[in-house]
């Protein structure tokens, strides 16, 4: 199946994913997303998003332990050059920024809330397994 299709109900993917779902340019639409995400970090900031409407930078830093500085920069600007973060730079004194959720990054609310109940419904199995 080519072309854009996000008019799919549920019911219709599970039928129409066993003939292959594309985007206009021929991609696996959840590809894109997942390079937008990938690595140890980009999930766990777009979680921190879903907590607060807007965060600093040194806030969410303190959140995510074990995260460095330029990890962290560099991760958010990323995110923001792929549209899922906002940065919002106030020239007060002190000057400080702001990060949050963009439009299209709020959009991901029901994928992380389907994850969050698959990740409740698996935890025992996943952990057990390890």
């Amino acid at each position: 199946m080519r072309g854009k299709r996000d008019d799919l109900s549920y019911e219709e993917y599970l039928q129409e994913v066993k003939n292959g779902i594309l985007t206009e340019n021929g991609n696996c639409p959840v590809t894109l997303l997942l390079l937008m995400i990938q690595g140890k970090w980009k999930s766990r900031i777009l979680y921190q998003f879903c907590i607060h409407d807007k965060i600093r930078f040194g806030e969410l830093k303190k959140q995510l332990p074990g995260i460095t500085n330029t990890t962290l920069t560099n991760a958010l600007r990323e995110l923001v050059r792929d549209g899922l973060v906002t940065r919002e730079q106030f020239n007060e004194i002190p000057p400080h920024v702001e990060y949050s959720f963009s439009e299209m990054g709020r959009d991901l609310l029901p994928v992380f809330y389907a994850m969050m109940l698959w990740g409740f419904k698996h935890e025992k199995d996943i952990l057990s397994s390890k």
